[in-house]
């Protein structure tokens, strides 16, 4: 059996050797390039959706959420529920927000949306808001009369150029009005603004624990949310039952049973397209190596009926071009790998810009051996079929060919 696979193997060089070098080429180009847009594509998806999660448990919810308890519009004692969630294992720190509906006003133009109020310091600890302000800076402990904007909030001066309703460019310095749900009416210096590329978190406005406090009139024990960050290396499901375990009776939510179903349905609606792509490649590779071996034996079946009158078996005759279209895979295959990793790295330093934010590929190394297998019994198949034709066909009719 090994003999006769070294003998597979002799014929195949042979052949390949002898061949055209521009169709071989050719060919290992042409595979090479499936092979990339089975990795590449993909990853780009993937980095998309990589991208989406970071900005989303950095600057909207951190790793863990908690919110009231059904039925209720706060979370009451706040106090109580920080002090045991912070003596939790596994977490950092915990960060409340309290959220107020406002109408903002500004030069005319009017946005009704919720103002947050957060504790600068605790905030920095949970969230990376506070590394994303484009203008401006960040909020202070004690602040009062002073908001940070996202960027879709704050608008641009030309209207087309704005993604949501906005205030129509707003700069730092400004001021604007925010007329509270509650009556009161109060005069707003604008801080900071952030951009964060995320959809949720560019759509809103913070002001400090201390500046609501004086729109409520009292001291604030409540809030609509508390983000609570985990420490490195953490697993947040682990995290939640713990904090459950301790006795926390609200709505104890990771950042993916926040985002729910709409979310995990996107994602898996993205991995059909990646599978979709690789499929499509797939069947590109196999006919492009069925079409180069059927046509090596159509032209060499007079040699391939010489080999078979003086002997040869007819699985020597097969698995030589079986192994030459192996060898056609096993080149492409790295030359693919070569390109994608040199994308990669060119979208590593040169991030392709979304609406979204910077979009870099997302290369899971276990994808490249799994594509590469799929890739390399496709073209096994692709190169067998072929030659097991011709190989059957009687002695003569080859030989007259």
């Amino acid at each position: 059996m090994l003999n006769r696979s070294k003998v597979s193997f002799f014929l195949a060089l042979r052949s390949l050797q002898r061949g055209n070098l521009g169709s071989l080429v050719l060919t290992v180009v042409i595979v090479g390039m499936v092979f990339t847009n089975m990795i590449f594509m993909p990853s780009i998806i993937t980095g998309a959706i990589v991208n989406y999660e970071q900005q989303t448990v950095d600057t909207y919810t951190s790793d863990i959420i908690i919110e009231p308890k059904e039925d209720f519009r706060y979370i009451e004692d706040l106090s109580g529920l920080l002090d045991k969630v912070n003596r939790v294992p596994g977490v950092k720190r915990a960060a409340p927000h309290y959220a107020a509906g406002a109408v903002l006003r500004h030069k005319g133009k009017a946005l009704s949306m919720a103002v947050e109020a957060v504790q600068p310091r605790d905030e920095m600890l949970v969230t990376t808001l506070s590394t994303y302000m484009e203008e401006g800076t960040y909020l202070g402990d004690g602040d009062t009369g002073e908001v940070i904007l996202g960027r879709y909030v704050a608008g641009f001066a030309d209207s087309s150029e704005d993604f949501l309703p906005s205030l129509g460019g707003v700069k730092v310095g400004d001021s604007i009005t925010a007329e509270y749900t509650n009556g009161v009416v109060r005069e707003y210096r604008v801080k900071g603004i952030f951009r964060t590329y995320s959809f949720n978190t560019d759509y809103l406005v913070f002001t400090t624990w201390d500046e609501m406090e004086l729109v409520e009139g009292r001291e604030l024990d409540q809030a609509t949310s508390v983000l609570v960050k985990t420490d490195p290396g953490a697993d947040e499901n682990a995290v939640k039952k713990t904090l459950l375990r301790y006795g926390v009776q609200e709505d104890v939510q990771t950042w993916l049973d926040f985002l729910g179903n709409a979310y995990r349905n996107a994602v898996e609606s993205y991995a059909i397209l990646n599978n979709i792509t690789i499929v499509v490649s797939l069947v590109i590779a196999a006919v492009v190596l069925f079409v180069v071996i059927m046509i090596k034996t159509l032209n060499s079946r007079r040699q391939i009926g010489i080999l078979l009158a003086i002997g040869i078996k007819k699985d020597i005759i097969v698995n030589s071009y079986l192994f030459q279209v192996l060898i056609l895979a096993i080149l492409g295959i790295i030359f693919g790998i070569l390109v994608v990793l040199g994308l990669t790295a060119y979208f590593t330093a040169f991030p392709i810009e979304f609406p979204e934010g910077s979009i870099s590929p997302y290369i899971v190394p276990a994808d490249i051996g799994i594509n590469a297998l799929y890739l390399f019994l496709a073209s096994a198949l692709a190169g067998y079929i072929p030659a097991w034709r011709i190989a059957n066909k009687e002695i003569l009719e080859s030989m007259r060919a």
